[in-house]
């Protein structure tokens, strides 16, 4: 291995003969460079895919009320069913374990003005804990928090198309809002992954609103974000749970889908991940197949260049060269043109993606990158294979008798 007469010979032999290195390495380097884009554009897919699920905690559940469509109990059908804070605290006491971040949410369509600018916008009361069932950041200032519950603060966090459409100029952060007649102070701006007509919303405390709403304890929606250690089953079953105990907590018929109904998110990531598998498996696939089909062509150019050789090797055999050192000879050469060639290949491939970035976005690829250790696995894969590629032909090369090999043209 640390020969320096054999580096010489190797090095010398590759200067000697390069249309033969080079496309001993082209196949290499290509296998590399193939792998690393397609894993890089896999992964982009499956990031952009992933984002597009993120909006909202993925975890989540959401509880809503109708009309009935069932006569249940001695009640009539077509009746509304509606929920309030006992209600909230039922659902989140159900199994307390099961629960993550919760929140109840009680909304209304109201006139807002900021000085000379007005607007009708969605006002949801809720919970410190929206800001993280919606997944909104802080632009500015903070969101509500549990003393602005207590004491029934009239304080509004607003999103930034709020702030776009009425505050113009300046931090909106202590401004005062009027809402449907109420002066609210704004603390905070946030922005959502939602878009435009989430960030047209104000979140105020839901105790605030309801007060607003001449004490009424009613509550819109109910959202609930189940504890991310349970598996979607597990999280399929708790939605099931909680559906079954409202409707028989608000005398609704078991068969009745309009009076209570339950969206878990634990169902649409069932598909989400059988999605990301076959991704996942399409991907692989065909990496493992571009590396295959380098294997594959290094080893063919190999046994050519092992043939191309015989009379080299014959000659070799003749003046009392050892197979053994024919075959270190032809195999350590093959494993240096491997590694060259795939350094080239992972560089070229790297670069390639970095290139790229988020330019296909539009194309649902954000962000395509690939492991190192993806990378180096693979790196390490074609060596093997170079290193089997040469080995094999000169074992075989190196057992033809000297007489034989100087009678090959």
């Amino acid at each position: 291995m640390f020969d320096l007469d054999r580096w010489q010979e190797i090095f010398s032999s590759i200067r000697s003969n390069v249309l033969r290195t080079v496309l001993s390495g082209f196949t290499v380097a290509l296998g590399l460079f193939i792998f690393i884009v397609l894993f890089g554009i896999g992964t982009g897919l499956q990031n952009a895919f992933t984002q597009g699920f993120a909006r909202d905690a993925q975890n989540l559940i959401s509880i809503v009320t109708g009309k009935t469509t069932v006569a249940y109990k001695g009640l009539q059908s077509d009746r509304v069913v509606t929920m309030n804070n006992d209600d909230y605290d039922f659902l989140v006491n159900i199994d307390k374990d099961k629960v993550g971040s919760s929140t109840p949410r009680y909304t209304a369509n109201l006139l807002v003005k900021y000085g000379k600018e007005s607007g009708n916008y969605q006002i949801n009361g809720a919970q410190p804990e929206e800001q993280i069932i919606e997944n909104r950041k802080m632009l500015d200032g903070r969101y509500l928090t549990p003393t602005d519950l207590e004491r029934k603060q009239n304080v509004a966090v607003i999103g930034r198309m709020v702030q776009r459409d009425l505050i113009k100029n300046g931090s909106p952060v202590g401004k005062e809002l009027n809402i449907n007649g109420t002066i609210f102070k704004v603390v905070g701006v946030f922005s959502d992954d939602g878009g435009d007509w989430d960030e047209r919303h104000i979140t105020v405390p839901i105790t605030t609103l309801q007060q607003m709403k001449k004490g009424s304890d009613t509550v819109s929606i109910n959202y609930i974000a189940y504890n991310d250690k349970l598996t979607p089953d597990q999280a399929i079953k708790y939605g099931d749970e909680i559906k079954e105990k409202l409707k028989a907590r608000k005398n609704v018929a078991p068969s009745d889908e309009n009076g209570v109904r339950v969206w878990n998110n634990a169902k649409n990531m069932e598909d989400t991940f059988a999605f990301m598998a076959v991704l996942t498996g399409i991907v692989g696939f065909i990496g493992l197949g571009t590396l295959a089909a380098g294997i594959i062509g290094i080893s063919n150019i190999m046994v050519y260049i092992v043939k191309e050789r015989t009379k080299e090797i014959g000659v070799r055999k003749a003046i009392g060269a050892k197979p053994r050192s024919i075959v270190a000879l032809i195999v350590q050469e093959s494993v240096v043109i491997t590694v060259i060639s795939g350094f080239v290949g992972v560089g070229l491939g790297v670069l390639a993606l970095h290139l790229i970035g988020d330019s296909l976005e539009e194309y649902f690829i954000k962000d395509p990158s690939v492991g190192w250790g993806s990378i180096f696995m693979a790196f390490v894969a074609l060596i093997f294979s170079g290193l089997i590629a040469g080995f094999v032909p000169a074992y075989r090369a190196s057992k033809i008798k000297p007489i034989e090999a100087l009678r090959t043209e």
